[in-house]
């Protein structure tokens, strides 16, 4: 069982790389985990929609296909900490892999969009491609660690 992070472009910021291994770490305790960088487009020459589809074609070339993929976007199905470990739980029933995506700049393709199996919000909010990276490591974190009866801070 393996989940991957696909994250299109680097992660800039020593401080978020810093704090993202450190979950990676953590993550890797309960079950195997990575994160998958493919390589953002920045073209003036390139419409956003090449841009995305593009990007999206890259994404694609890291998943299997037998893997589930959830984009993580904010206009996805939400979830509390407790219901994401749920989630999270059922994935692992039924899967080898299962793979998450943090798209572009511009969002994602329509190729990949129909690729997804569901779509996924970690919040309304609007954060930047870096940001999310570490809060999505962390949930997932979390998820790990109340499926395996840690104390959760909420009981």
């Amino acid at each position: 069982m393996e989940i991957k992070l696909i994250v299109v472009g680097k992660t800039k910021s020593s401080e978020l790389v810093r704090l993202i291994n450190e979950y990676v770490k953590r993550i890797n305790f309960y079950k195997k985990f990575k994160i998958i960088v493919v390589n953002s487009l920045k073209s003036k020459k390139n419409s956003e929609k090449e841009i995305k589809k593009i990007e999206g074609e890259n994404v694609l070339k890291s998943v299997k296909k037998n893997e589930l993929i959830f984009l993580l976007d904010e206009n996805g199905k939400s979830f509390n900490s407790r219901k994401f470990a749920d989630f999270l739980s059922n994935k692992f029933k039924t899967n080898k892999s299962i793979v998450f995506v943090v798209g572009g700049a511009h969002g994602f393709s329509n190729e990949i969009k129909q690729r997804a199996n569901e779509i996924i919000s970690l919040s309304e909010m609007t954060f930047s491609h870096q940001i999310i990276r570490l809060f999505f490591t962390e949930q997932v974190y979390r998820a790990l660690t109340i499926l395996n009866n840690h104390p959760y801070h909420n009981d």
